[in-house]
């Protein structure tokens, strides 16, 4: 009776045992690649600005809309918008109707007693009520106009309102600083203080905000009315804050949070830490930590490893003859 050596079961260990040395290999491989090393750097004292970003629009602190005093007819228009006026000057001059009746027929009778009516008949005036900006001309000369035409509409200074949502309102007080960007002119922002904040907000899609005036430091010759404006409120400022790298921060055994400020012999020294603001990549030490000290965090680069001929334990496809490979096929 023969015995069958059993080629099936030993080439299934064999290429078991080459697999897991393998694995082996890689892992100790991957281990070396990925070796931690620690980056030191320096805290230090920054301005730490906090803001508000928002939008809004200009708009005047006071529309004053200009109507006639009577009926009548537009005779001259004597200011154009953007003009700025003062308080009693003269924007129009209109006739009213019984003037209109007078005038036109007397215009039938030739030109002396046309203009002998008119210097009988004056004309009405009418005068800007305050000092400000045109900012419409609502007629041409020459309409016919009602009590309840707006002529022009003025404003005595334009401002920019801002929307603040109710989740940031609380930090906004008068007198912060504000940058003021139109959509219009990216490249010339203008600064300006808040001076109001309306106690009415309003509600758009169950989203509560809260309208913000802000008075601009000059108010520039290409400020117009309904204007977007990008808005950022400065609501708190520190310029000595100490600052470190977000990633510096880590946990310390304790589940404190903290940062490294000594590697000894491998091991990291914790120091706990509070935190305060964060702008994303840094982050406020409140306390625990000073300007001028060194903090470490952990940089596990990844170095990509040249071939240097392979894994010796799997040195390729394995050399099996023809009477194993039927053994392992089981012929």
């Amino acid at each position: 009776m023969s015995t069958k050596f059993p080629y099936k079961k030993i080439a299934v260990w064999a290429l078991a045992a080459a697999a897991a040395a393998g694995g082996l290999w890689a892992y100790s491989r991957r281990e070396k690649a990925s070796e931690v090393r620690y980056v030191s750097v320096e805290a230090k004292a920054e301005p730490l600005i906090e803001t508000v970003e928002t939008t809004g629009q200009v708009e005047p602190l006071n529309r004053v809309e200009i109507t006639p005093p009577s009926a009548g007819r537009i005779e001259q228009l004597l200011a154009e918008e953007g003009e700025v006026v003062k308080a009693g000057q003269v924007l129009a001059l209109m006739s009213s109707t019984d003037r209109v009746a007078i005038l036109d027929a007397a215009r039938s009778l030739g030109p002396d007693q046309y203009k002998s009516w008119q210097e009988a008949y004056k004309p009405i005036k009418v005068m800007a009520p305050l000092a400000g900006t045109i900012i419409l001309k609502n007629v041409v000369e020459g309409q016919t106009v009602g009590m309840s035409t707006v002529l022009y509409a003025m404003s005595d200074q334009l401002i920019v309102k801002a929307s603040v949502d109710e989740s940031d309102v609380g930090k906004v007080k008068v007198g912060q600083r504000v940058k003021i960007v139109l959509d219009a002119y990216p490249d010339r922002p203008v600064m300006g203080r808040v001076f109001q904040i309306l106690d009415e907000g309003t509600n758009v899609s169950n989203v509560i905000t809260y309208g913000v005036k802000i008075r601009p430091d000059h108010v520039p010759s290409f400020f117009k009315s309904q204007m977007t404006a990008n808005i950022g409120i400065e609501v708190s400022r520190k310029d000595d804050a100490v600052m470190v790298p977000s990633k510096a921060l880590t946990v310390d055994p304790s589940g404190n949070t903290a940062v490294i400020t000594a590697v000894n012999g491998g091991k990291p020294v914790y120091q706990r830490v509070e935190t305060g603001s964060d702008s994303g990549s840094r982050t406020e030490i409140t306390s625990g930590l000073s300007a001028g000290e060194k903090v470490y965090y952990q940089d596990r680069a990844y170095k990509p490893q040249q071939a240097e001929g392979g894994n010796p334990l799997m040195p390729g496809r394995p050399n099996i003859n023809r009477q194993q490979q039927r053994a392992v096929r089981g012929h």
